[in-house]
C-alpha cells in the first residue's frame, strides 16, 4: 500500500513524532491514522528511556502569574527541535509545569540537585526526631530514609504527585509526552517568586 505524504503530516502534528517512524507505523496498519497512532503510543514509553541522553535545545519558557499578582513562576522547558516546542501537547505541558510549581513550591527540579551536605542535614534532623520520639534503635534508620523520601516527593518537581492528575507523579508525565512526541524533553530550571518571601 502507498502512504500518502498529507497522511504522513496529519500522523506527525498528531503525535510530534518523526517522519520516518509514521510512514513505519502507517505501513503496517495500512494507512489507518488511528491505528497508527496506537502502536506509536505503544512503541513510545519503552523508547523514551532511550531518549534521555538526546540533546534538547530548543523548548519554551513558561511565565505563570497567580490571580492577584502575588505569586509568579518562570519555568524552561526544552526539547530537541522547534517543531516539537510548537506543538499544542508541548505548550500544554509547559504551562501544566509553570502552574505545578507555582501550586506546589518544589525546591529543585531532581534530587540531584541537593549536595551532600543537605542531605546529610536532613537525615540528621529525621534521627534526632526518631530519637524524641522514642523509636527504637533498630528501626531509627529506616525511618529517616522513609522521611527523607517524602522530603524528595515534597520538594522535587519530578517526583512530585501531578496537580491534574494526582495519581501519577511529573517523571511520569513528562515520560508519557516524551513516548507522545519522540523526542527527549528535560524541565531544565525554574525561578517562583512570591511576594514577601
Amino acid at each position: 500500500m502507498s502512504i500518502s505524504a498529507e497522511q504522513v503530516k496529519t500522523l506527525r502534528e498528531r503525535t510530534g513524532v518523526g517522519i520516518m517512524e509514521c510512514k513505519s507505523a502507517l505501513k503496517e496498519t495500512d494507512g489507518d491514522i488511528d491505528a497508527a497512532v496506537e502502536s506509536l503510543r505503544k512503541r513510545g514509553i519503552a523508547s523514551a528511556e532511550k531518549r534521555a541522553g538526546r540533546k534538547t535545545k530548543e523548548g519554551l519558557i513558561e511565565s505563570y502569574i497567580h490571580p492577584g499578582s502575588q505569586l509568579g513562576v518562570l519555568v524552561e522547558v526544552n526539547c530537541e527541535t522547534d517543531f516539537v516546542a510548537k506543538t499544542e501537547d508541548f505548550k500544554g505541558f509547559v504551562r501544566a509545569m509553570a502552574m505545578q510549581i507555582a501550586a506546589t513550591s518544589p525546591r529543585v527540579v531532581g534530587r540531584d540537585e541537593f549536595t551532600q551536605e543537605e542531605i546529610d542535614k536532613e537525615l540528621e534532623i529525621y534521627k534526632t526526631q526518631a530519637i524524641n520520639e522514642g523509636k527504637p534503635e533498630n528501626i531509627i534508620e529506616r525511618y529517616s530514609q522513609g522521611k527523607l523520601e517524602k522530603f524528595y516527593q515534597e520538594n522535587v518537581l519530578l517526583e512530585q504527585g501531578f496537580i491534574k492528575d494526582p495519581g501519577k507523579n511529573v517523571k511520569e508525565v513528562l515520560t508519557e509526552l516524551i513516548s507522545k512526541i519522540g523526542e527527549n524533553v528535560v524541565v531544565k530550571r525554574f525561578v517562583r517568586f512570591q511576594m514577601g518571601s
